[in-house]
């Protein structure tokens, strides 16, 4: 049996199609359109800008890239295939996570010359902007099992894209105020906490606390763990 079969599969089914594509231009063209729009502005030597505009960029753009994971095996049928192979649900699940994870790395890495770029042009930061990619990375993966997740929830392409968007939205955001006012000091806080962006925002200016590298891959478990749950139910 074949190492990660399911993983190169959707792997190469991801890069040899017009999803994949569309998916590297719109990311790194736009994010490095309104990046240098804000950067020619502010007249900084900084990535901070880029690494803030990047989770709005994965809110939708992650779950467009996965939500055809398992609704589309779903709707095509290919699932019950899927199902037969000599690998555990838990195998699929993961393998699956890390096709679309390194597609997304590999979109990351087309912004690299913006680092490289701001070196000729002054002295930035380099601990920044290793933490920042090291956020983004972990963020990035985060997005990827919750698109994953949702798209096992349903076999419509569409619905996975909206569930997607949702669950990746109010994750990021369940810190601000639109979720938190009203509510006790002690609350308010265990959901900023619990939000995905306390603990990008944090990376984003340098630090890198091993707490919330752990809180990033325990949200990656617990996603993926609900997948592999829902596909162990049907298998």
């Amino acid at each position: 049996m074949k190492k990660y079969p399911t993983a190169l599969r959707d792997l190469n089914l991801s890069l040899y199609s017009p999803m994949a594509y569309i998916f590297m231009v719109v990311f790194v063209g736009l994010l490095l359109f309104f990046f240098y729009r804000g950067f020619f502005v502010v007249g900084e030597a900084s990535m901070r800008f880029l690494f803030s505009l990047l989770p709005w960029f994965f809110i939708i753009l992650v779950p467009a890239l996965t939500m055809k994971s398992f609704a589309e095996e779903k709707k095509t049928g290919t699932i019950e295939i899927l199902l037969t192979y000599p690998e555990s649900s838990a195998e699929i699940v993961f393998e699956k996570f890390l096709a679309y994870f390194v597609l997304l790395i590999i979109a990351l890495i087309f912004t690299f010359f913006v680092p490289v770029t701001l070196m000729f042009i002054g002295s930035p930061d380099l601990g920044e902007i290793v933490s920042g990619y090291i956020g983004a990375i972990l963020l990035g993966g985060a997005y990827v099992s919750i698109g994953i997740f949702a798209s096992s929830l349903t076999r419509n392409q569409v619905i996975s894209f909206i569930l997607g968007v949702i669950f990746s939205f109010v994750l990021f955001f369940l810190g601000s105020p639109i979720f938190t006012i009203g509510l006790s000091d002690s609350l308010a806080s265990f959901l900023s906490y619990l939000s995905l962006s306390a603990h990008y925002e944090a990376m984003v200016r340098g630090v890198i606390d091993t707490r919330d590298v752990i809180y990033y891959l325990s949200v990656i478990f617990i996603f993926l763990y609900a997948t592999y749950y829902r596909v162990e139910t049907r298998r």
